[in-house]
């Protein structure tokens, strides 16, 4: 599989992940855009910097051609990916936890604060 079909394969996971089998809804939340647009500004900030001082290089037949910030774009769809199967897996887990404690057993997680 190549890099590029990758990470649409990662987004498309992650989101049915997210949507579906956590429905955490986590993608559908201001909150979370506003979070990610922070996040995206410093992860094109790092990825330029890497790919254009040459310490990370593409091989241009692997992958799509656009870039933004030095980087292929394919790297924005991982750096999605990444971030929300982890803010999802989090809430999910708070989720969790808070029923647990709400039916009356104990757990080692805080409350969440992802209401």
């Amino acid at each position: 599989m190549s890099y590029s079909a990758l990470a649409v394969v990662s987004v498309v996971a992650v989101l049915v992940v997210d949507l579906a089998v956590y429905r955490t809804r986590m993608v559908t939340r201001k909150v979370f855009w506003t979070a990610y647009a922070i996040i995206v500004t410093f992860q094109l900030l790092m990825n330029g910097v890497l790919t254009g001082l040459d310490v990370v290089v593409y091989d241009e037949q692997a992958i799509w051609g656009p870039r933004i910030a030095y980087a292929p774009v394919e790297d924005l769809l991982f750096g999605f990916a990444m971030v929300t199967l982890t803010l999802a897996s989090w809430a999910a887990v708070n989720r969790r936890a808070n029923t647990a404690r709400r039916r009356g057993r104990e757990t080692d997680t805080r409350p969440s604060s992802t209401r």
